[in-house]
């Protein structure tokens, strides 16, 4: 019923930056709170940064200062600019919406979406 399509990652050396993509599809009523987790190897998946509809933000401190989080409402997208990226960056990052959807057998749903991850590889 919804999908999340994340892009942007790829390989990049230390101090460069990338900008992460994430789109929301189907048959979505609204969108609440939306986010970017990552997950390194032999490490758990961790908050990288979220924002609320109304444009409120959240981030790691390992990010503060150097990622930035935004969102286009009308286009159901989320953005993740990350400067100054650093080794320990490396991670697979996935995105994350708090969406509410119309089924037509069901009515009105709320569902905690993922992406399929898109990896991010800060090496020289």
């Amino acid at each position: 019923q919804v999908q999340l399509v994340e892009s942007g990652g790829g390989l990049v050396q230390p101090g460069g930056s990338l900008r992460l993509s994430c789109a929301a599809s189907g048959r979505i009523f609204s969108i609440n709170t939306m986010g970017w987790y990552r997950q390194a190897p032999g490490k758990q998946r961790e908050l990288v940064a979220g924002i609320t509809r109304s444009g409120n933000t959240n981030y790691a401190d390992s990010v503060k200062g150097r990622f930035t989080i935004s969102r286009d409402n009308a286009k159901n997208t989320v953005y993740l600019q990350m400067n100054s990226l650093k080794p320990e960056d490396t991670a697979v990052y996935y995105c994350n919406a708090d969406v509410t959807y119309y089924s037509a057998g069901a009515g009105f749903n709320a569902l905690d979406a993922w992406g399929q991850g898109t990896l991010v590889t800060v090496s020289s």
